[in-house]
């Protein structure tokens, strides 16, 4: 059947916004593992970790809306982005097609949500506010920051437990914001996914798992005889356990990136970030058939201060005094606003039935194909995991285990 002009012209724009789209995601993975390298080798070098480097873009990009002339090119430069429009606009489409909750086609229950917390003596630039709402489908609340800090407090916590499913309780801790406060822009992500497959708990025992110290502990392990989306690279292992994708067009996995020496994990979060398209190049494609196989159950909950992050990684000017971040509020007090701080927490639990993750972020501102042979799978030392979307490439979760918890 020939195509009309039209409909030619319609289908041709679809694949370039598509193969654009796939391009800034991407991107926006690069981006991702760098931060995640930075956190999981500086921050969390000792410890457990959970971040969702999509929280944080998604806060920096709000950030970025309302910015300007240096601090605008350096946040973009940052964020991969050729401009503040095609950013929006990526974060548009994600919000509406990636993000979207599958839960009422029996896919992964998912929210993600964003929020603009403005004193009432402020009102947000026309510009700004159509961009938020918009591109990051934002409410916009009107607060009392110089008087009733606190409360306002309380308010912007009880919103991200409300959007993590009470995963998140307290993303802005006590102080954080004060009667300098002028905004506080928030992002909040919840994601509940049920294994395809799901593993029999009855067959969960507890085994040695290895620390880098060299010392080992017990804790509870899943198996399964089933054939797993496994394969073998040089230095290393992957994992893939999708979820259940009921009707839904997308497809959520988590990946399981296990190093083959028991300390290997610091080289393989340097490996990972070195290599652009690291992920891509690195997923297992088909079903293969597993011998020795477990994978530990594991809860961690997990918070930093990304802006100190930010800040060694070179993004610089939104929390200096010399930021321009002049594009969100009407007011020429715009001229003093800088971004004090950037907070951010996570939670994950993995066991027999699937995951349920959650992360807030806020940001506070102030004035100033062949068949392939068995393999073996035993997560019994530090691994890197992560959750994404497979038909875009967008990664949701990202963390590693040191030591599981011995009560899952």
């Amino acid at each position: 059947m020939k195509l009309s002009p039209n409909s030619f012209g319609q289908t041709l724009r679809f694949a370039v916004e598509k193969m654009d789209l796939r391009e800034s995601i991407n991107d926006q993975t690069d981006v991702a593992l760098g931060l995640a390298k930075h956190v999981l080798l500086s921050e969390a070098k000792s410890t457990n970790s959970v971040l969702s480097p999509l929280s944080l873009q998604a806060v920096l990009s709000l950030i970025a809306a309302g910015s300007k002339g240096p601090t605008l090119q350096q946040l973009l430069s940052y964020l991969k982005s050729k401009s503040g429009d095609q950013l929006h606009s990526l974060s548009s489409q994600l919000v509406s097609v990636v993000l979207a909750d599958g839960s009422p086609n029996a896919g992964p229950l998912l929210s993600f949500s964003n929020g603009v917390w403005v004193d009432k003596s402020l009102s947000l630039k026309h510009s700004f506010k159509q961009v938020v709402e918009i591109s990051y489908k934002a409410a916009s609340n009107q607060v009392d920051f110089q008087t009733k800090a606190s409360e306002v407090t309380n308010e912007v916590n009880a919103w991200a437990e409300k959007e993590t499913n009470g995963l998140i309780k307290e993303v802005l801790p006590a102080g954080s914001v004060d009667s300098n406060t002028r905004l506080v822009l928030t992002n909040a992500v919840y994601f509940k996914g049920a294994w395809k497959d799901k593993f029999d708990a009855a067959r969960t025992k507890e085994d040695d798992f290895w620390l880098l110290n060299g010392s080992s502990v017990r804790v509870p392990f899943m198996t399964s005889r089933k054939k797993q989306f496994a394969q073998a690279f040089e230095g290393f292992k992957v994992l893939k356990l999708p979820y259940n994708q009921g009707d839904d067009k997308r497809q959520f996995s988590m990946y399981f990136f296990l190093p083959d020496a028991k300390d290997g994990l610091p080289a393989l979060v340097d490996k990972m970030d070195a290599q652009s398209g690291f992920l891509d190049r690195h997923l297992p494609l088909q079903e293969v058939e597993v011998g020795n196989f477990r994978i530990p159950k594991f809860n961690i909950s997990f918070g930093f201060e990304a802006s100190k992050t930010f800040k060694e990684l070179g993004l610089v000017l939104p929390f200096s005094g010399e930021g321009d971040l002049t594009e969100m509020v009407d007011s020429d007090l715009g001229q003093k606003l800088y971004v004090s701080r950037i907070f951010h927490k996570s939670f994950i639990g993995v066991n027999e039935e699937g995951t349920e993750a959650g992360a807030a972020s806020a940001g506070v501102i102030k004035l100033r194909g062949l068949p392939l042979p068995a393999i073996d799978f035993v997560a019994d030392h530090p691994f890197l995991f992560l959750i994404r979307e497979d038909m875009t490439g967008v990664v949701l979760f990202i963390g590693h285990v040191l030591k599981p918890s011995q009560e899952a």
